[in-house]
This record gives C-alpha cells, structure tokens and sequence, in this order.
C-alpha cells in the first residue's frame, strides 16, 4: 500500500494524509479520523527512511544510556520519550552497559538512522567522541561529561557537592569508618564521587575511608559490601554510589546479622522510587531525573532551522534526603 491509494480511500489529497501521519494540528478533527482509519483498513506504513532522505527529518531522536537496569536511567529515559511523542517524534533506544565500543556502535547507528537530535545519558563517554557528536548538525546534549565545554551543551549534577552532604550528615552521626561502595571507578563521573569521598579524609579529623566497587546492579552492591565487610576494616557506614548498589549493600548487611541502621548506616544515589519502598528506606540524594529530561528536550526539540544549542550548560544542585537507614554510629568504634 502506498500514500496515494490511503488518500483515494479517505477522499482526501496526499497532502492531508502526510499531515495526518505528522500529526500536524492544522487538519479537522474528522479529515483526521477518516485518513486514520482509511489507514488502519489498508494496512499502510509509512517509509520512515524514505521520508527522512527526502526531507531530511526523520522525526527521531536518540537517547543512548549506560545501563537500563538502573532506575535512575529508565526514568530519563521515560520523560524524554514522553515529550518527544507530545511533539510527534519517536525515540530510539540503546543501552551500553558501560563499553565504550558498544557507545561507539549506537551513535553510527543513531546517525546512520539520521536522528534529529541526540541524548547520551552515558558514563563512559570520551572526550574525543564528544567532540565528534558535537560537530553533527543536530542537537546534541550530553548529561554529565565531566569538564564544562564551550562547544557541547550539556546538563552537569554538582557530584562533589552532594557528596559532600552526605558525609557531612554521618560525620555528624559520628560516623569515622566508612565504606565507599562503587562501579567502575575509571569512569570519570563516577571516579568524581569516590575521589570527594577519599579526599573528605584530610579535612575531617578521625576519618578514615575503605573502598570497593562491583558492577552497577543489586547483585554488585551486595557483592561490593561484602568485600568491604571481609577486608576487617570496621566500618558503621556504607555510601554508595546510587540507590541501585545501595540496596544490594542492605541485603548485605542482613546477611552478616547486623542491622540498619543500628549497627551499619547505608546512604545512596540518585533517589529512584526504589530508595522509598526498600526496607529499611534509604538515606539518599535526589537527582531530579524528570526535570532532566524535560531540559534535554527542551534543547533537542527545536523548531526546525533552528541552530542546536551550543555550549549551554545547566548545573543541577541535588537534595539530601534523610530516612531511616543512617543513624548515630554505634558506641564504640
């Protein structure tokens, strides 16, 4: 089936039926229903491909994220594709489970789909793959490449500072052995939280910090506090690097017979709706996931012939969340 032969059906002209199909809002109400269902009754889909080397607009955009098993990237994930079908795009989804070679691999085929505007949500993000994706004519916005740039617009999350709350808090607690739980720490995001952690020991009296990191999954939290726990360091805290490791590190603690928080405190990462509902709830820090999103398409969805946004970068500033799994250190240690 083809254009032609939906608009002989629905007694309208090609035109109409590529509004339709565009979901632009100049069409009634009623020409819309008819072609909809001279559609549905022929079976027609679209070329997407042909339409896009035609006109040069794919109605796609791209989102790229590390790891899908992680709340914190799905909930991006869902604000942004909830925006783009408001505006009439569609979104294509690729996850790379931290390898770079995989990254690699989606942006050629991201591009090679001519998407309108690109989203890496990534960790392991180059800076010299930035500075190739910076230089594709669409709009391009990187969540959390680490160095502010003047040629790429991204979003930044103050790391450092909200890092910094957290100790504060279980300083406060009297809390002075920690266990920093982690995943791939070579990754500069994720190196930027364990390094404000090692480096909070010069400037608190009494502190002292042990680290492990795992892979960023339940099971990598459990594995990585068990580490920590078997080293003979004794800590009474866990940080973690998200809500994600957090909650392995809980199931951790209750399989070594202690308790959260009266024997061990566990802070995370992030503040997924997860954090909320384990048991106990989790000490955390709010990332506002949805407001992510909402700035990502903001910048990606411009009006055509509008230049990408360059060099804009928004900084967010988390909140630290108390709950019920930090506590005063127990006495002691």
């Amino acid at each position: 089936m083809n254009l032609q032969q939906v608009a002989r059906r629905a007694k309208v002209s090609t035109a109409t039926v590529s509004r339709v199909i565009n979901n632009a809002s100049v069409v009634r109400n009623a020409t819309r229903t008819r072609v909809l269902r001279a559609i549905e009754e022929l079976k027609y889909h679209p070329n997407l491909q042909a339409r896009s080397l035609a006109g040069g607009k794919s109605n796609t955009i791209g989102v790229i994220v590390s790891n899908l098993e992680n709340p914190f990237f799905f909930d991006i994930y869902k604000t942004i594709e909830a925006q783009a079908h408001e505006h009439g795009y569609e979104v294509l989804m690729a996850n790379t489970d931290y390898r770079p070679e995989q990254l690699i691999a989606s942006l050629r085929l991201m591009i090679g789909r001519r998407v309108d505007g690109l989203a890496p949500i990534v960790s392991e993000m180059e800076p010299a793959l930035i500075a190739e994706v910076a230089g594709l004519r669409i709009p391009v916005v990187f969540y959390d490449v680490g160095t502010p740039s003047e040629t790429v617009s991204s979003i930044r999350v103050n790391y450092v500072g909200a890092v910094t709350r957290v100790l504060d808090h279980l300083y406060g607690l009297g809390h002075r052995r920690i266990g920093f739980v982690g995943h791939h720490s070579m990754l500069a995001p994720l190196n930027e939280r364990m390094n404000t952690v090692l480096e909070a020991v010069s400037r608190r009296p009494g502190l002292e910090v042990r680290t492990a990191a795992d892979e960023d999954t339940l099971e990598g939290g459990r594995r990585a506090a068990h580490a920590l726990f078997a080293s003979g360091f004794d800590l009474t805290a866990l940080v973690c690097v998200n809500d994600l490791t957090a909650v392995g590190a809980l199931r951790a603690v209750r399989e070594l017979g202690r308790r959260v928080p009266e024997d061990i405190s566990v802070t995370g990462f992030d503040n997924v709706k997860l954090a909320e509902f384990c048991y106990p709830s989790l000490t955390t820090v709010d990332i506002p996931r949805e407001r992510i999103g909402q700035i990502m398409c903001a910048q990606i969805l411009t009006p055509r012939g509008t230049p990408p946004p360059v060099g804009k970068e928004v900084l967010i500033e988390p909140t630290l969340i108390v709950r019920a799994s930090t506590g005063p250190a127990r006495v002691g240690v």
